[in-house]
This record gives C-alpha cells, sequence and structure tokens, in this order.
C-alpha cells in the first residue's frame, strides 16, 4: 500500500480562521464561568470529572515497518506514562448525563525537536472515544459551541433526558447498521470506560506520513467488558468506581495503533468529522501502554491530576504535530482555558517533565 507524505501544504486554513478561534475562547470561557459559578470551583472545560488517574509504561514495538517507525516510535524502547480518563462534560455531572469520555495520556522520555512552546521532554497524546469529531472544523466547533455553552446552565435532568434522547437514537441506528457521531458524542452508552476505544479523531504528523491514532482494549478481561453497563440510579458516580475498582483488581492494556493517511478525498484533513475509512487504510499496532494494578484515585494523585497538570495536543514533537482546523483550534483553546482555570483556583499550571513530579 502507499501513504501519503506530509507536507506543509496539505494544510488548507480558512482565511477568518483566527477570529473563529478567538470566539471558541471567548465562549467557553463563559461557559467555564458559568460552571465556576454554580461549582464555586474552576473545572476543566471539557473532560473534567476524572474517573482514574493512573500510571504505566508504554512500549514502542519493535521491528516496525518503515512507514510506522516515526517521531515517537521511531526506535523501541519503553516510556513512563502518567493516563487521565474522564466524563467528557465540562463540568462534574452525575453519571446519568453519559457523553463521550476522554483518555489523555502524558509520555515521559521523549528526546527531540518540540512545538514552539513546549520544552519538556514528553509528548501527549489527546484522546476520545468516537473516530471522528462531529463539529469536523473551526467554524462547527464554534457553532456547536455556542449551543453547548447555552445548554450550561440548564438543570442536569434536563442534561440527562436530552442524552438519554440521543443514546437511543444511537442504538436505534446501529441496529439498522449505521452511526451517528452526534448522538454517540452526547449520548454516550453507560459502558465501562476500560472496556472503550479511545480516538485522536482529527489527524497528526506522523514523522514524514500522516495518521490518527487509537488505544484500543487489549486484555480478555477488559474485552468481557463490553456487556457491562451502568445503572445511574444506583450510582452517580459509577463510572469512577467501576474502573478503580478494576484497577485495583487487575493491570490494563490498550494497544495503540496508528491510521495513516493513503487518499486525500476519502481521508481529509482539515474535516475531522469524516470517518477514515479501515478498508483504505487499517490501524496498525504501534506500541502497547500497560497500566499496572494501582489505586487509580488516591487523593494525593487525583488533585495533581485534576488541578495542577496539563494535557494539551501542543505538548508535542514537531514530528507528531496536530492538522487540520480542529487541531489548529486546540492547540490555542487548550492554553487558554487552562490559564483561565489555574489562574481562577490560584493554582500554578504544570507541563510536568518528569513522571516523578507525580504523587505516589
Amino acid at each position: 500500500m502507499t501513504y501519503l507524505r506530509y507536507a506543509p501544504d496539505i494544510e488548507t486554513p480558512a482565511p477568518d480562521e483566527q477570529a473563529t478561534i478567538d470566539g471558541i475562547i471567548q465562549g467557553m470561557t463563559r461557559q467555564s464561568e458559568t460552571v465556576e459559578a454554580r461549582e464555586h470551583h474552576a473545572v476543566r472545560a471539557s473532560h473534567a470529572k476524572s474517573s482514574a488517574c493512573v500510571t504505566g509504561e508504554l512500549t514502542i514495538a519493535p521491528g516496525l515497518p518503515p512507514e510506522l517507525a516515526q517521531g515517537l516510535f521511531a526506535r523501541p524502547g519503553v516510556h513512563p506514562v502518567a493516563v487521565r480518563f474522564a466524563q467528557g462534560p465540562g463540568e462534574t455531572l452525575g453519571d446519568r448525563v453519559s457523553t463521550h469520555r476522554g483518555m489523555a495520556i502524558k509520555v515521559f522520555d521523549v528526546p527531540g525537536e518540540k512545538l514552539p512552546g513546549h520544552a519538556a521532554d514528553t509528548q501527549d497524546f489527546v484522546l476520545a472515544t468516537g473516530t471522528t469529531f462531529p463539529s469536523g472544523t473551526a467554524a462547527g466547533f464554534l457553532r456547536d459551541g455556542t449551543v453547548i455553552g447555552k445548554a450550561t446552565g440548564l438543570p442536569e435532568g434536563v442534561k440527562s433526558a436530552v442524552a438519554s434522547t440521543l443514546r437511543t437514537l444511537n442504538r436505534t441506528l446501529h441496529a439498522f447498521g449505521t452511526d451517528s457521531a452526534f448522538a454517540d458524542f452526547f449520548g454516550h452508552p453507560y459502558s465501562h470506560p476500560l472496556a472503550d476505544s479511545y480516538f485522536s479523531q482529527a489527524p497528526i504528523r506522523y514523522g514524514d506520513y500522516v495518521a490518527k491514532l487509537g488505544a484500543l482494549p487489549a486484555t480478555d478481561s477488559q474485552r468481557a467488558l463490553s456487556e457491562w453497563r451502568l445503572d445511574p440510579d444506583q450510582d452517580a458516580d459509577g463510572f469512577r468506581h467501576a474502573t478503580v475498582a478494576f484497577f485495583r483488581e487487575q493491570a490494563v492494556v490498550f494497544e495503540l495503533k496508528a491510521q495513516l493517511w493513503a487518499d486525500a478525498e476519502r481521508q481529509p484533513i482539515e474535516d475531522a468529522s469524516v470517518d477514515w475509512p479501515v478498508a483504505v487504510s487499517p490501524y496498525r499496532t504501534v506500541a502497547t501502554l500497560r497500566l499496572p494494578r494501582q489505586d487509580a484515585y488516591a487523593p494525593d494523585r487525583v488533585r495533581y491530576f485534576d488541578e495542577v497538570m496539563t494535557f494539551r495536543p501542543a505538548h508535542s514533537l514537531a514530528a507528531h504535530r496536530p492538522l487540520g482546523s480542529v487541531m489548529r483550534a486546540r492547540l490555542q483553546v487548550y492554553q487558554a482555558l487552562s490559564a483561565f482555570r489555574h489562574r481562577e483556583n490560584g493554582v500554578a499550571e504544570e507541563d510536568t517533565a518528569s513522571i516523578d513530579r507525580i504523587p505516589a
């Protein structure tokens, strides 16, 4: 199979993109202000409620073919990692409001040229459930963010009802052989966070190539959780409790996979709402993420992950530069909203440079 090469001109920003990004920052800051007024504390503007804060190792597979042995994955080896699992909303809601989930990975001991403003030898991958990002572009992100911002002030029961409706719609569509990224994003099943798969949704540079990334459950015990469903009437923090209980008894393993860019028409760079067909380019394993048994919600560690630590697409090797409209927006939006959150809470933000900074 022939894969397309990275070049700076594969990105085509809209002429008014900066104004759009400024609008996203303004809108999401207002949303964060609304949540802070209600919760008396500033939280992440998305994925606010963590379900596990863990450490482990990322093992780069030996013998990768040249097109996969790129950037971080160019040399086999083992890297320490920190991983945060979280629920999607930018507020700490009960688990009845089950939307998309996030998996943020910080890889340590990563030498090489970094993006401007990133000094630590780390590489962050910010993943979420679903292979696509429903908004598609920065302009779509601004449009959809306006709707989400208006919904932020609604009662939790209303949000739960909306999520339930979308969850039912998604099940119905799935039964007829199709899926809705939008319905899954805002009405994700009550599934176990460790049985879900997580994706970059938008592309990144992959050394000489371009790829989307995925992290897929890799143990029989995780896959056995595929039919597990939370009863939110019994436990408003059930996703966290289930995840912590699993980590108490068993290790967690994900295979990290890359889907290389092979067809500019069917795999667009600028529209993250378009699924890249696996028939054109399959996901191929490049590394294994191993998270051993541990206390996945130790108080000091959770405080550090939730209040101090930052995960951003901009924390990246130049060889893994985020690409496309949504990713270019994220480069600025994550930084601006993190600065707001840390400033409001009176906490110094930290681009954690070493695994040793993380409390045991």
